[in-house]
């Protein structure tokens, strides 16, 4: 006998479909609300950002000098002070010339792939189709561009330290209050929000802060470590642009998987073009190995604890944050990405369904054996 439908059923389903379908797009219509009002505040939030990464960086020291028994203002302001002076010191003793040198780093990157190009229509892959290299020359054009804007973008970033006097200025003033006042902001929070707001709100900002801080200061630290260890086998080997390409490692840190690859790109190609292809295959090879040592020995002794993402979810956060908003989308997204995670995992807790009384699921069970 064939089984009819049940319309009432199917009614039901129907109108659950377009209840969620209406709930998602409003959601959605929220979200790039929020995501249009941020754009257009831009110019403040930016150094709001940027106050809190530098925050992350400089909370540790802080934090012990006001264990110490030092006034939670004067602890912000030596940290404050040192912070900059280092800051000067890095400017003046690396960006300046690695701005001077970009020049030539994207040069040798475009030469590089340029030979990549001839290798491959020569033996033993003899590339003579004409659609091929057409293919070719236009994926080398993207490859060439991309590439060309991510270097400048790197070295615009840097470079807008020195130039940015009121971005760097007012990112600086936050950071120092947000050093002084900080442990005040949580409890200041739960007074001013009603209900169960009041302790929801300031402990999923306690967790966003407390993974924030883990990702900014491991990335840096792992990142020192590339830059250092691949800067030293670039400089035995005599390769040219040791000093922007280190920072370019540096940087490229804060860029999980997609930033490692393109450093690694760049400096083979680099290596290409300057020493042949000898030296570039060793390149390739000391970056294979400080890549190893950074995922199995660094970054577990570093990193205390992860992100909770997959490296699946890393890559689509990456790809979706260049393509809004560049270079700065790929620097945010991550971070961004864990506190979501962040966000939802609280959610999950707070909508599980509480857990049966072990003593109750045994009574059901024996009353459940026949006897």
């Amino acid at each position: 006998m064939t089984a009819t439908l049940s319309s009432t059923r199917a009614r039901a389903a129907l109108r659950t479909s377009a209840r969620v379908s209406a709930e998602s797009l409003l959601i959605f219509l929220m979200l790039a609300v929020t995501l249009w009002i941020l754009g257009q505040m831009w110019s403040v939030v930016w150094p709001l950002v940027v106050g809190l990464l530098l925050t992350t960086l400089t909370w540790p020291p802080t934090r012990f000098l006001r264990r110490r028994g030092w006034k939670p203002a004067l602890a912000a302001s030596v940290v404050t002070v040192v912070f900059l002076l280092v800051a000067i010191g890095v400017v003046a003793l690396i960006a300046v010339p690695v701005a001077s040198q970009s020049g030539q780093l994207t040069d040798g990157v475009v030469e590089g792939i340029q030979k990549l190009r001839e290798w491959a229509a020569g033996p033993p892959l003899n590339i003579g189709d004409a659609q091929i290299n057409k293919a070719f020359d236009t994926a080398v054009s993207r490859a060439q561009d991309g590439i060309g804007s991510m270097v400048g973008a790197v070295v615009t970033g840097v470079s807008t330290v020195v130039n940015g006097l009121v971005t760097a200025v007012l990112a600086l003033f936050l950071m120092f209050f947000f050093l002084k006042d900080g442990p005040r902001f949580l409890p200041w929070l739960a007074h001013q929000l009603p209900g169960r707001l009041a302790t929801d709100v300031p402990t999923v900002a306690a967790r966003g802060w407390d993974t924030l801080g883990a990702f900014v200061r491991s990335q840096a630290a792992v990142g020192l470590l590339d830059a250092v260890l691949i800067g030293l086998g670039l400089w035995v080997l005599g390769v040219p642009l040791v000093l922007p390409l280190a920072v370019l490692t540096f940087v490229s840190a804060f860029v999980p998987i997609i930033g490692a690859l393109f450093a690694g790109l760049v400096a083979v190609l680099i290596a290409l073009v300057s020493n042949g292809l000898t030296d570039a295959l060793i390149v390739l090879a000391i970056i294979v190995v400080v890549q190893q040592l950074e995922g199995n020995v660094f970054q577990p002794m570093i990193q205390s604890r992860g992100l909770g993402l997959h490296a699946a979810v890393v890559l689509l956060a990456v790809t979706l944050g260049g393509n809004l908003a560049g270079i700065v989308g790929s620097l945010l997204a991550v971070p961004l990405a864990a506190l979501i995670a962040v966000v939802w995992n609280y959610l999950r807790e707070q909508l599980r369904e509480p857990s049966q009384d072990p003593g109750t699921d045994e009574s059901e069970a024996d009353a459940a054996v026949p006897s």
